[in-house]
């Protein structure tokens, strides 16, 4: 105990004896053993503290730990996706579309052609027919 040998602690015990003699000896005794006792309790406690300050503050690096994992993924998955620059990149090209595309330009109504027949006269012959082409 306390890094003391047996004859230490009778060495201290006969010290003891002498200063507070025999009736103080055993109230003194219970004492010390009650400031131990407090001691130690105090020292368990703050170590209780300790210990859970430390589960607190690894508990909190953790979390730190997963939110920058999860920035990065979404800084990440974003630059990946351009998201946005896409998203201008095709209305930029449907506008383009709309604009190079022409409107359909409305169409005057035909008029109607008229065809006309010649009658052939019954009096030419075939024959008449091929010999005035030649000529």
């Amino acid at each position: 105990m306390f890094g003391m040998g047996l004859g230490e602690i009778f060495l201290i015990i006969i010290i003891a004896i002498l200063f507070l003699g025999p009736d103080k000896l055993p109230t003194t005794m219970v004492e010390i053993a009650k400031f131990f006792r407090q001691v130690k309790g105090t020292v368990s406690s703050a170590r209780a503290t300790l210990e859970e300050e430390m589960k607190l503050s690894e508990i909190k690096e953790k979390a730190l730990d997963y939110k920058r994992e999860l920035t990065d993924a979404s800084a990440e998955l974003e630059r990946l996706t351009n998201v946005t620059e896409i998203g201008s990149e095709l209305a930029s090209v449907k506008n383009d579309l709309n604009l190079d595309t022409p409107a359909p330009a409305p169409s005057a109504p035909k008029e109607p052609e008229v065809i006309t027949f010649a009658p052939k006269s019954k009096d030419t012959k075939p024959s008449e027919t091929k010999t005035e082409e030649n000529a």
